[in-house]
């Protein structure tokens, strides 16, 4: 069996909407540990390997994902890959991009690699890297198609439930198991996205700063199972979810897909799970 090889590229910028955008901008500034700027139409948090973005909307939707391409190589590649296909206009990402519009309506974004400027706020939190970002769609095989076959992305695990209906998928853009995860569910919406600490240790440091700040954590300590990853999650004040995980599965490339079975222990190894259908 032929494998396919990884776009190698990773998640650079979340974008989401809000009715609140400063409400939004200040929780992520503080929770993780990122400047406070403004931008047209919202806010920019920034910080060491991580963006988020807030601007005008509804709640529960993704502006647009941005990923960056590990390197010219791969870069040049993605654009032969695009050749032909309809793209969509990228006006608020700078320099060079490519978009895609998905099934559900999402906007995700690839770009060249992107050189270390600024990092916003310094900080004296460990390292979280913004690593990857999940969706609900009652459209999960289309939405699955669409970012193997068109994007590209590789399917690490699925799971699914006694019917062999497809309930979740977790896909990855380079070795990392998942740069994002699908899940199905009644209505079309963000997830969470997740920052990825360097270890066991991080975590404690992430919790003590959430516990300092008051925001308590609504999931976890867990591990989840597909990707092995260690994580905790907490609430935006839309109400989104944003996960803090460290250990997630490093995968070779010619590494099968898996399939897990729809119950909580596949979402959480060690305990209860939200069950997102």
């Amino acid at each position: 069996m032929q494998h396919r090889a990884e776009l190698q590229a990773a998640l650079h910028t979340i974008r989401l909407r809000s009715p609140d955008p400063l409400a939004m901008a200040r929780f992520y500034s503080r929770a993780y540990g990122m400047s406070l700027e403004p931008l047209e139409g919202g806010y920019a948090c920034r910080g060491p390997q991580r963006q988020v973005q807030i601007v005008g909307g509804p709640a529960h939707q993704l502006g647009f994902a941005e990923f960056a391409l590990h390197d010219d190589a791969a870069w040049q590649a993605f654009r032969e890959r695009a050749r032909g296909l309809k793209t969509e206009a990228v006006p608020d990402v700078d320099g060079e991009a490519i978009g895609w519009r998905d099934p559900d309506g999402n906007l995700v974004v690839f770009s060249p690699p992107r050189q270390p400027g600024d990092a916003g706020l310094a900080s004296s939190l460990p390292p979280a890297t913004l690593q990857h970002f999940a969706l609900r769609t009652p459209n999960l095989p289309d939405m699955l198609d669409f970012y193997t076959r068109q994007v590209g992305l590789v399917l690490s695990d699925a799971v699914r439930d006694p019917e062999g209906q497809l309930r979740a998928c977790f896909l990855r853009s380079d070795h990392l198991h998942h740069a994002l995860a699908l899940f199905f569910a009644p209505v079309a919406c963000f997830d969470h996205q997740s920052f990825e600490a360097p270890d066991w240790a991080a975590m404690k440091t992430w919790g003590d700063h959430m516990a300092g700040l008051r925001e308590p954590i609504v999931w976890g300590l867990g591990r989840h199972g597909p990707g092995n990853d260690v994580f905790f999650m907490v609430r935006d004040p839309d109400g989104n979810l944003a996960e803090i995980s460290a250990e997630i599965e490093h995968c070779e490339s010619d590494r099968p897909a898996g399939e897990w079975p729809h119950e909580e222990r596949t979402l959480n190894l060690w305990g209860k799970a939200i069950l997102r259908s």
